[in-house]
């Protein structure tokens, strides 16, 4: 049976705005197990960011109001303090965040940065930096020992993203948030990424947390899914049977909106409208406005999670009801 690492319990996030509140996360729940990789998906704007930014506590401006839990390894990290927190950021979860020119010190080396975080462990300085060349080899860094000397603006986006994740690893975490981590990536140094971090989980049974907007990598890496709309997880569960069966109306269409290997399906379905930005808390399908499918109940009445199966579940009134 899979060990639970992390349990998000009824997470919400609401951000203080001029005209009151904005929701940007609202009752999320959801486990990831040790060596498990949940991708979140959604459009931008969703909330995806601000989920993993919220186990990290890394959420800006401190104008933020935080209900439920976040649980890792049994403690709530909600309840830990500041010293705590520093204890836990890359020693038991890294991240990896979407733009890592702005994540690394322009002034420093990328060796230097990487060996610091190393040197936290009490490592001589010696073997730090022995380290560092193993990892920028297992990240597949070219001429790893010359790149180790370079600045952040001296290296393509994706050997940047490749120190981001060495750096990430250096001092082998049990869970990796990597926020959208082949953004601006072409498609050859994407797969090469993607096949870095399928290695992690085999080498080191690491757990991960992919954000991504890109169902391509969720299919070619996840073991479960969450799609995520106006701060709402509507659908999860094991990435074959949303795949196979997805049945949230908004999980369907982002399906249809995949493209095809062929141009004989014309245009790409298109969704229409976009995320709503949510001020204030009221009952209702936040997807309602968008959705082919809505009738007056999903505009007055807010929808309860419902299990497709013991691995699956769905947030939409249309569940069960064959009139719909």
């Amino acid at each position: 049976m899979s060990e639970e690492l992390l349990r998000l319990n009824h997470l919400s996030i609401d951000y203080k705005v001029k005209d009151g509140y904005l929701s940007a996360v609202n009752d999320i729940s959801c486990v990831i197990n040790k060596g498990e990789v949940f991708a979140v998906v959604g459009e931008s704007g969703c909330g995806k960011s601000t989920v993993a930014h919220s186990i990290m506590n890394l959420l800006p401006g401190g104008n933020e109001v935080i209900t439920g839990e976040i649980v890792f390894k049994g403690k709530n990290l909600r309840e830990c303090s500041q010293k705590e927190m520093e204890a836990i950021r890359g020693k038991e979860i890294g991240m990896i965040f979407q733009n890592p020119l702005d994540s690394l010190n322009p002034v420093y080396t990328v060796g230097s940065q990487t060996a610091e975080a190393i040197l936290l462990d009490k490592v001589d300085k010696t073997e730090a930096w022995n380290r560092v060349l193993k990892l920028f080899k297992d990240v597949k860094m070219p001429d790893a020992e010359e790149r180790t000397k370079s600045f952040p603006h001296e290296l393509s986006g994706g050997m940047r993203q490749r120190v981001m994740i060495a750096m990430m690893l250096s001092r082998n975490p049990e869970l990796l948030i990597a926020d959208e981590p082949t953004t601006a990536l072409d498609v050859t140094i994407e797969a090469q990424i993607l096949e870095i971090l399928k290695q992690l989980k085999q080498q080191f049974n690491t757990a991960i947390m992919l954000i991504t907007h890109n169902f391509g990598l969720v299919a070619e890496i996840a073991d479960k899914i969450g799609i995520m709309y106006a701060g709402e997880m509507v659908e999860s569960g094991d990435v074959f049977e949303i795949f196979e069966n997805p049945v949230h109306p908004y999980t369907k269409l982002l399906m249809q909106a995949l493209p095809s290997g062929t141009k004989k399906e014309g245009r790409l379905q298109t969704i229409e409208g976009t995320v709503p930005r949510i001020t204030e808390k009221k009952p209702g399908c936040r997807f309602a406005n968008r959705c082919p499918y809505s009738k007056e109940i999903c505009f007055n009445e807010t929808p309860e999670a419902t299990n497709i199966s013991d691995s699956h579940f769905c947030r939409c009134h249309m569940i069960g009801k064959e009139d719909f």
